[in-house]
């Protein structure tokens, strides 16, 4: 487990050197935006054409998506309910509430979560991942996280068009859509293409998570007791949630393993675009990102040892 785990940590550890050494007089935001954007563009779509064009497709896969979906409302809902009983209590601000929420619902299930997945279980699980974010969290997380944040921050709404807008012109869902159509239209891709198409899908797993290190920075402490159940719920309850969902659905093995392993990622980079967006809580959604992140090394290995027994 930890051979997977510490080539992680040490090259999330480079992103933050990189960042807190400014290397060359480089800006770590640029490089990580520029990071996002070429991986969002390019190379994630080339791993799915050919990680969906390569792979093993039955039916159990088509539940992973669908495991997902639940798991992700059933947290939402969950989170959200226990925020509002806590709220008064610990006086939690609305945009404080709203991140909150957020970061305890949805994980890094892509950029931390395909490279776990394919470090534990082979770079046939990477199919897992991206049906499990592509498929289920981002469409969740663009139709009800979005409107929910909006809700209680004070930015911009958004309609339910742009949230479907948003989902449908992502790169990486053509990019499946593309593989399961050669697939299923038995086309001959080229050898040379195939390898072109790997040797770009091979930088996804590094540049993603060096990409975390980038993104991570220094929290405030006073964060820290209200955003306690939210690391509890992040990193504990929602994996737990996920062996239920898939547990319902009739998966086993390494299916319901990949949709726990994907339960159990850290609050997702992108929560602080979307406290940026919406004018939520931005230096308590970098303060669930460190802390989960950081505490994932620990938890992760707890969770994948039950698992083995679990499926």
């Amino acid at each position: 487990m930890y051979e997977v785990l510490l080539p992680f940590g040490l090259i999330i550890i480079a992103g933050v050197v990189f960042k807190r050494l400014r290397v060359a007089g480089v800006d770590a935001e640029s490089v990580r935006v520029a990071i996002n954007a070429a991986v969002l563009n390019i190379f994630l779509p080339a791993l799915c054409i050919k990680a969906v064009y390569t792979a093993r497709i039955d039916a159990r896969l088509f539940l992973v998506p669908v495991a997902s979906w639940m798991t992700t409302l059933v947290s939402l809902l969950f989170s959200l309910g226990l925020y509002t009983l806590l709220e008064k209590r610990m006086r939690i601000a609305p945009a404080e509430k709203g991140i909150l929420v957020i970061g305890a619902t949805f994980g890094n299930v892509l950029y931390l979560g395909l490279p776990v997945l394919t470090g534990l279980y082979g770079s046939e699980a990477a199919k897992y991942a991206l049906f499990y974010d592509l498929l289920a969290a981002t469409p969740v997380l663009w139709i009800f996280g979005a409107a929910f944040a909006s809700r209680y921050g004070e930015g911009r709404g958004t309609t339910v068009g742009e949230s479907v807008k948003t989902i449908a012109t992502l790169p990486p869902i053509w990019g499946i859509i593309v593989g399961f159509g050669l697939k299923l239209a038995a086309v001959p891709v080229p050898g040379l293409l195939l390898k072109s198409l790997g040797m770009l899908g091979d930088t996804v797993v590094p540049l993603m998570v060096f990409s975390v290190g980038l993104a991570l920075s220094l929290p405030k402490v006073k964060h820290a007791i209200i955003a306690l159940p939210a690391v509890f719920m992040k990193l504990l309850i929602v994996p737990l949630v996920a062996f239920l969902a898939g547990g319902v659905l009739g998966l086993k093995g390494e299916p319901l393993a990949a949709c726990v392993v994907e339960g159990s990622m850290p609050t997702m980079i992108i929560a602080l675009l979307v406290a940026s967006r919406f004018r939520l809580d931005v230096s308590l959604a970098a303060f669930l990102i460190v802390v989960t992140t950081a505490l994932f090394f620990l938890t992760l290995p707890l969770i994948v040892y039950l698992t083995g027994y679990l499926v």
